[in-house]
């Protein structure tokens, strides 16, 4: 069976005139002149054909532009809210098919959760109980409390959850569920992070107890003070010593200690809007040092002094590419 190789990115130059002509068309304001302008740009280069061909997708699937960014009032090309307008459908361009999915789902997790943040922002609250939980960026979260339980709900993203005893007449459990299983906290310190098919969690006082959603056969394990583990709906994996920084983004710092370049860059992009790539000529140099996820440009800046790491930013800052110095 044939498979099919993965076309190369786009130009973000390009992706950017295929969101402008995609914003410009949708408002109809234009002239036969600009027109005849549009039609000779589809068919200039094949990567411009290449990207209004999503761009033509993106308007299949929604019939139109996502409502977040139709910008019909803003007619001005220097307006910087459509600047960013322009940035974001850019990004969406280059993610096509998946990414308009993805926006979809990001934004329906968000907006009906109890509780969340957007891409940068940290939380804490004190529930009922009096337990902490601090919300990690672009977070979602819904809380139960009723007779029978104290249950946080992850939806995405990543939390640190300090428990508290349960005054309750009858104490109940406290627990926090994923897509893969079931925590529960057996008077604990913990951080739990969502991803796509797994959990991740690192225990740093007490114990926690997990349980897999979709393998109720499977015996629940233990993790213990100072151990970190992942599971996916079905199994397990190993346990292994907590990272000492995995609390680190709560005092709004990512650590670095010999980190892939590669890795770091994965991690950093959760604290900023766009998109971040990492050339793979420089993808495994190693980097230590101490960055901070409330100013990732500065981060970027800080990268750029210490290391041959060449930064450089297209769509207005959306669109950043390291690569050799």
């Amino acid at each position: 069976m044939l498979t099919r190789r993965s076309e190369p990115p786009l130009d973000p130059k390009i992706l950017e005139e295929a969101a402008e002509w995609l914003m410009r068309l949708s408002e109809n304001d234009l002239s036969e002149t600009e027109r005849a302008e549009w039609e000779y740009w589809k068919v200039s280069s094949p990567e411009r054909n290449r990207a209004w061909t999503r761009a033509q997708l993106l308007q299949s699937k929604f019939g139109g532009l996502p409502p977040a960014l139709a910008m019909s009032a803003l007619d001005r090309p220097s307006n910087p809210e459509r600047r960013a307008a322009l940035g974001k459908l850019a990004l969406l361009l280059a993610a096509v098919p998946a990414g308009w999915g993805s926006w979809k789902l990001a934004q329906s997790q968000q907006w009906s959760a109890d509780y969340h943040t957007a891409v940068g922002q940290r939380r804490e609250l004190t529930l009922a109980d009096g337990s902490q939980i601090t919300l990690n960026t672009d977070t979602a979260i819904d809380v139960l409390f009723d007779t029978r339980q104290r249950l946080i709900n992850l939806r995405e993203g990543e939390i640190l959850v300090q428990t508290a005893p349960d005054n309750a007449a009858q104490p109940r459990p406290f627990l926090v569920s994923t897509r893969q299983g079931r925590m529960q906290a057996l008077g604990t310190r913990f951080t739990v992070r969502e991803w796509q098919l797994r959990t991740q969690l690192a225990v740093l006082e007490g114990a926690v107890q997990v349980e897999l959603a979709d393998n109720p056969q499977r015996t629940p394990i233990i993790v213990n003070a100072g151990q970190r583990t992942d599971f996916s709906s079905q199994a397990f994996g190993l346990p292994n010593p907590t990272d000492r920084n995995v609390g680190a983004w709560t005092q709004g710092m990512l650590m670095a200690d010999k980190m892939r370049l590669a890795d770091f860059v994965v991690e950093l992009a959760r604290y900023r809007r766009g998109f971040v790539r990492c050339d793979p000529a420089i993808a495994d140099l190693r980097i230590s040092g101490a960055f901070p996820i409330s100013d990732t440009q500065r981060s970027l800046n800080m990268l750029a002094q210490t290391y041959p790491v060449h930064v450089s930013g297209h769509l207005s800052g959306y669109w950043v590419t390291l690569s050799p110095a």
